[in-house]
């Protein structure tokens, strides 16, 4: 699996085939959400934009107003920013500065956060075993591949972090 190391100024990665074409579909699935299907009554997009005074609809509302089309802007910029730090095609290397290292965290973060919603996994949810229960029941159903992609962000998402904070120094 792609580990994120600290190589100077920049986080380096080296992406195998299948882990370049899942990042892009998730980046591109972030991407069409938040542009052609981007509906307030989704629950992933109520996630990704909870509502600031849940008590009070109307100031949530207002607030609403003015933030978020920049808040879409920058989750669309990001997922953008994942997609164009990938090889074009094939398995490569990637080489994310500090801004890009961001962006890219952010972007894993939204991801998780919207697949979290869709495969209804809460707080006390413990995702190996889910994905154990997934496997046991159809070791080729859709629930197996979407609970590994959600785990796969999570390591890389920490993995990013460490690098970031120069964890994994090299």
């Amino acid at each position: 699996m792609t580990i994120f190391r600290r190589v100077g100024s920049e986080c380096v990665a080296d992406f195998r085939e299948d882990e370049v074409r899942v990042l892009r579909k998730v980046a591109e699935e972030v991407v069409g959400l938040l542009t052609d299907g981007f509906d307030r009554e989704d629950p992933v997009v109520e996630r990704l934009f909870p509502d600031v005074y849940p008590a009070d609809a109307k100031d949530s509302a207002e607030f609403r107003r003015f933030t978020e089309g920049d808040l879409k802007t920058a989750k669309i910029d990001q997922a953008g920013a994942v997609l164009a730090g990938l090889p074009e095609a094939g398995k490569g290397e990637v080489r994310l500065d500090a801004e890009s290292a961001e962006a890219w965290l952010r972007a894993i973060n939204d991801a998780r956060l919207a697949l979290g919603i869709r495969l209804e996994l809460t707080d006390d949810t413990v995702v190996e075993y889910e994905l154990e229960e997934a496997l046991e029941q159809d070791a080729g159903s859709a629930r197996v591949f979407q609970l590994s992609v959600y785990s796969y962000l999570g390591y890389l998402q920490e993995s990013l972090l460490d690098a970031i904070i120069g964890v994994n120094n090299r």
